[in-house]
């Protein structure tokens, strides 16, 4: 398992479990951060061809009510329950093993360059994540997401100036929650105008 967007302001973190086939390699399988866009779609394309994917897309809200590290976490063991064939353990891109894990889990430091099936998890994780942005793009225009998918550049920080944060922003984060109270100062300070 891997996860895409745990840093982001905006957009879900997706989480992804794979389990690869045993009698056909796929090439080319690496962490997602080394590979080209266009490398990374064609190798994404053959993993959910070949093998069993589950994602599991935590939203904004939920990582506001629970916080980004339990609701990535919360997404890892969902997505373990939704393989289509229950693994026998889990093999985890980071330091945390989630609680409520029905099978032996293992936590690996650095995993998606270790672990050919974390590779392919980190690029199932974000292919979809990319692609959910740039859909979020089209329906919230003017944010730049398709661009900078949510992270913190200084692109998304001027639309945040102009346009206030949109209910895929992640409340909880500082430079959200400062986007919120300039909104509300502005507010107060037209309504006493």
């Amino acid at each position: 398992m891997d996860e895409a967007g745990r840093g982001p302001w905006a957009g879900p973190v997706v989480v992804a479990a794979v389990i690869l086939p045993r009698e056909r390699l796929i090439d080319g399988i690496a962490d997602s951060k080394v590979l080209s866009p266009q490398v990374r779609n064609e190798i994404y394309e053959m993993i959910v061809r070949e093998a069993m994917v589950s994602t599991v897309v935590v939203s904004a809200p939920r990582i506001d009510r629970m916080n980004i590290r339990a609701a990535t976490l919360w997404g890892m063991v969902r997505a373990v329950e939704t393989l289509p064939d229950a693994p026998t353990v889990a093999l985890i891109d980071g330091r945390d093993l989630p609680n409520g894990l029905t099978i032996k889990g293992r936590a690996l430091v650095k995993g998606d360059g270790r672990s050919t099936a974390i590779g392919a998890a980190s690029i199932v994780a974000k292919v979809t994540r990319d692609r959910m942005m740039t859909r979020l793009a089209r329906a919230f225009p003017g944010y730049g997401f398709e661009r900078h998918k949510g992270y913190g550049t200084a692109e998304h920080r001027e639309a945040l100036d102009r346009l206030g944060p949109c209910l895929h922003h992640r409340r909880s984060f500082a430079p959200i929650r400062e986007a919120y109270a300039r909104l509300a100062g502005e507010t107060i300070g037209e309504a006493a105008e």
